[in-house]
């Protein structure tokens, strides 16, 4: 009894041990790197660093992600990368300038060819032979389309006309009037100072 007592008191007497030594340093080191990233986020915001921001109340990219492609169709995006990654999201750049590369074109025929290709892209990638991403680009009506095609033509069309008669106004009536008197002034004789013309007296 008397030895298990002298143990108890060697016990109860005895410091911390190495590893709570260690445990305490890191708590102190870790509330010190605390304070100091609080301090310097303090003084950002009363600078004002944090006004204005793009994200301002909106979610964070990234964060809710489930897709696990995620990364590369981001790494696509931000380098502005065209033709490589899945299909599914090559579908949406090409649904996103589909109607650019149409008004590229001038005949019908290959407007309709256009399309057709696209919409042959979306089925096929919805069967999803080749695994990926899930496809939401959706195909697109073709005479919808083309007639779509028809009056971005005719706007364009309208357009240029218009700028071509503000840089070139139109000659009316009044303006070949003005401009058959004046070259009739200019090859009549000229008159004297008296009022008369300047052409001899007859005897």
């Amino acid at each position: 009894m008397d030895r298990l007592a002298a143990d108890d008191g060697g016990a109860l007497g005895a410091g911390p041990s190495l590893g709570e030594v260690e445990a305490r340093r890191h708590a102190g080191r870790t509330e010190h790197l605390e304070s100091w990233a609080d301090e310097v986020i303090r003084q950002a915001i009363a600078r004002g660093e944090f006004d204005h921001l793009s994200l301002a109340g909106k979610p964070i990219p990234g964060l809710t992600r489930h897709d696990p492609d995620w990364w590369l169709k981001a790494y696509i995006e931000r380098e502005h990368i065209t033709g490589v990654g899945p299909e599914a999201f090559l579908l949406r750049q090409a649904d996103a300038g589909l109607d650019d590369r149409l008004d590229r074109e001038d005949r019908e025929a290959e407007v309709r060819d256009i399309l057709d290709e696209f919409n042959h892209r979306v089925i096929e990638a919805r069967r999803q032979l080749f695994g990926g991403p899930p496809v939401v680009t959706s195909t697109r009506d073709v005479e919808t389309e083309v007639a779509r095609w028809r009056e971005r033509r005719a706007a364009a069309a309208a357009a240029r006309a218009a700028s071509a008669t503000a840089s070139h106004p139109r000659r009316t009536a009044s303006w070949y009037r003005g401009q058959f008197l004046s070259r009739r002034r200019a090859s009549s004789p000229a008159e004297s100072s008296d009022g008369r013309s300047g052409a001899p007296d007859l005897p």
